[in-house]
């Protein structure tokens, strides 16, 4: 199912349909204004600065990359010209920076080909990410869900998310996988829009 305006109206009429804590979040955070990052290569470079830190921290660390490699386009060719040294000068961890690189790497010698994973099934895309050093399962569902736009991914490893089930739900403790899926399953095939209205239910508890 394809990410278009109309599936995503699609998706929204069914999650407030089919779950009425959603529906209250829904109508609390207005329409769906979740947005893809095209630039695939990009989005993975995105991820792996993101990776256990806090979204302001990431964000000052990207601005920073962005300034190192001199422009806002971050592409395999241009981050393969730095030494792990250089990128550390901008934040980034020697672990992340050996990720950055070996992701590069991986994209410019043809082992991983980013434009056919647009063809592969969810399971396969992950698959194939996490062949490669630094990517894990997390990061190739936000592949997924922010890149290729598929509508029925849900991270349930995300602390966000896990936290946004447990507020919303009323859970006395984060819940595991199991008890993820079972709360999600009224979202099927939409969990992915489920998810980011979870995301925006952090930010309403804080009062942003």
């Amino acid at each position: 199912m394809s990410f278009t305006p109309q599936n995503i109206s699609a998706a929204v009429r069914h999650l407030r349909r089919k779950d009425r804590v959603l529906r209250d979040v829904i109508d609390r955070v207005g329409p769906c204004r979740m947005k893809l990052d095209r630039r695939r290569f990009r989005m993975l470079a995105r991820s792996i600065i993101w990776q256990q830190i806090s979204g302001l921290a990431a964000r000052s660390i990207w601005k920073k990359l962005e300034s190192l490699i001199g422009s806002p386009h971050v592409t395999p060719e241009r981050l393969i010209k730095f030494t792990p040294e250089q990128l550390r000068t901008a934040g980034v961890s020697p672990q992340k920076a050996a990720y950055l690189l070996a992701l590069s790497h991986k994209v410019l010698d043809g082992s991983v080909r980013l434009p056919r994973l647009t063809r592969l099934p969810d399971d396969d895309v992950i698959e194939e990410l996490t062949q490669i050093k630094g990517i894990g399962v997390w990061t190739a569902q936000m592949f997924l869900m922010f890149s290729l736009g598929r509508l029925n991914v849900l991270p349930h490893q995300d602390l966000g998310i896990r936290t946004a089930i447990r507020n919303l739900y009323g859970l006395d403790d984060l819940p595991g996988k199991d008890e993820c899926h079972e709360i999600a399953r009224p979202w099927r095939p939409f969990a992915t829009v489920a998810c980011w209205y979870g995301w925006q239910s952090l930010e309403l508890k804080n009062g942003r």
